[in-house]
């Protein structure tokens, strides 16, 4: 491929050069040229050689973690960006920028040297537009293969006929078995073990699972899209919380007020801080508590235990949310430079009400872990199934507690501190038990966790000086950032790392705007941790990744 970059002819790529001085030593061969994202330096590399470029970023400058993959057009090109990030130090970032023209898209996958860009670069795909050579699976994934054009192009035509036929099942490994029956089994996408609108295309041999597709897309609702009409300071915040109806919403709040107040250059105050900080660990409860509940039912059918206790732990935590937001599950609280109101008066009972729902899960969580981890039926489902080893959870770029049930000791609010968490009392719970039984386990040990971030942050609201508690930054009316200044920046969201890509054009909307759900990596992971294995625990891993498909599908 001739083409170097969008910005210059092929006569002025030496006269780049000299900018590439300040890219690492060991890429420096492959840098065009550079530029600056918000949060990280930026390298651009010609399109043919991307597999050799992220080789050599993870190999020789530990860029193990490729966090998101961003594919985007504009008028006279299309571009990739591969989000790389450290597991050691999430702080250590590098964005490799493919540009490609227009009447040549096409650029080398990503897929060879890290696992998690195939789905990425199938969702590049199928919305932008952007091929990739030697994709190992090059198809769409959110919307339907026999659908016409690619909607993130500019050139696409809305008004286009889209025809979607019937298609006859196929045996995806038919042709791979010479001997031998194989049968498919469609698990989903209406099903409760599937949790969500999921549809799984199992492939058995035998009893036991030879291969397992997910397909999403099923609920595709283009938040992103909508995002990219709204604008910065008051229309994007009430979105995030619906990536996630399980009870996180709060956290994802988070991720965009964290994005969006760097790209505007806005400093929250401490006060209103404590305040997130409290909300989004509350918020966190509540997922897990459902993932926990769910989960008890999924593997040993404890409805009338597990489950109800469940749901009666976490009607607490929803009450205290409740009082706080004024909403019990699209809670819209968060608002740029800070929160929306204060804590709710009396201010006394919200503290009474919040410290005698955290005193009192230590000794519910022992009740769990006996009815749940303790159990010998439980220990049968889960121990041993479902293993994802640490190298693998990281080559899938698997976060949250999927990867600290793998022994990955990553966490962002301790890795790239943000809130108040760097000033609290606290630890990251990690189990190296990589299977179904370690990811049950670390969510129990997060809820523990989580109470004691709460119980200090309503230590430190009680005590704060009445003329300090500011709860939002003087923050424009109308925010503009400059033209094509580009960030991503992600949180601990309850599922795991949640991130966002903006790109700006000057105007009160972004331009781009990219979702890097945690769920949307887990859940790409899930034929590796089957593979081999029953049905039954087919179900039981599925329901330990606790993916939620608002943010799969976004």
């Amino acid at each position: 491929m001739e083409f170097v970059c969008p910005r210059m002819s092929m006569e002025t790529v030496e006269q780049a050069r000299p900018e590439t001085e300040a890219v690492p030593a060991p890429l420096r061969q492959y840098a065009v040229t550079t530029e600056t994202h918000l949060n990280a330096p930026a390298v651009v590399v010609r399109a043919d050689e991307v597999t050799d470029a992220l080789e050599v970023a993870r190999e020789e400058l530990d860029y193990d973690h490729c966090a998101c993959v961003t594919g985007q057009a504009y008028d006279d090109r299309y571009e990739t960006i591969y989000h790389l990030r450290k597991y050691d130090d999430p702080t250590d970032e590098l964005s490799v920028v493919v540009p490609t023209p227009r009447d040549a898209p096409e650029s080398q996958s990503a897929a060879g040297v890290y696992r998690t860009a195939e789905w990425h670069e199938r969702e590049a795909y199928d919305l932008v537009g952007i091929p990739y050579e030697d994709h190992p699976d090059l198809r769409r994934i959110l919307l339907p293969e026999t659908w016409q054009g690619h909607p993130l192009d500019p050139q696409y035509d809305p008004e286009s006929p889209q025809v979607v036929p019937y298609r006859r099942h196929e045996n995806p490994l038919q042709e791979h078995h010479e001997t031998g029956d194989t049968m498919l089994v469609n698990v989903g996408p209406h099903h409760p073990a599937t949790h969500g609108v999921l549809h799984l295309a199992v492939t058995l041999d035998g009893e036991v699972v030879a291969d397992v597709d997910p397909d999403i897309g099923y609920i595709h609702r283009c938040e992103e899209q909508m995002c990219q009409q709204g604008t910065y300071r008051h229309q994007i915040m009430p979105y995030p919380d619906r990536w996630d109806w399980g009870g996180g919403g709060i956290l994802n709040e988070w991720a965009y007020a964290r994005t969006a107040e760097t790209l505007a250059d806005i400093e929250v105050p401490d006060y209103a801080q404590v305040i997130r900080t409290m909300a989004a660990e509350l918020s966190r409860i509540l997922s897990h508590f459902l993932a926990i509940g769910t989960y008890a039912l999924d593997v040993v059918g404890e409805f009338t235990a597990a489950f109800q206790y469940a749901f009666r732990d976490r009607e607490l935590a929803q009450g205290l949310l409740e009082d706080l937001t004024g909403q019990r599950l699209m809670f819209n609280y968060f608002r740029l430079g800070g929160v929306a109101w204060d804590i709710p008066s009396p201010r006394e009972e919200f503290f009474e009400k919040a410290r005698e729902f955290t005193d009192g899960l230590p000794e519910k969580l022992t009740e769990y872990r006996n009815l749940l981890t303790s159990n010998e039926l439980f220990q049968v489902r889960t121990v041993g199934v479902g293993e994802l080893p640490p190298e693998r959870a990281k080559a899938y770029g698997c976060t949250g507690p999927v990867a600290r049930g793998s022994g990955v000791d990553y966490d962002l609010r301790r890795d790239d501190p943000y809130g108040y968490y760097e000033e609290l009392d606290w630890d990251v719970v990690t189990d190296d038990g990589c299977d179904n039984f370690a990811r049950v386990g670390v969510r129990l040990g997060e809820i523990a966790e989580s109470a004691k971030i709460v119980n200090q942050c309503v230590d430190l609201l009680e005590s704060w000086p009445d003329e300090e508690r500011t709860v939002q930054a003087n923050v424009p009316r109308t925010i503009k950032p400059d033209p094509d200044t580009e960030i991503y920046r992600a949180v601990e969201a309850a599922k795991g790392e949640l991130g966002i890509y903006i790109r700006s054009d000057g105007t009160e909307k972004p331009a781009r705007f990219k979702i890097r759900g945690p769920s949307f990596s887990n859940l790409q992971a899930l034929p590796e941790m089957s593979e081999g294995e029953y049905v039954p625990d087919l179900i039981a891993t599925i329901g330990s990744l606790d993916t939620i498909m608002g943010e799969v599908d976004r």
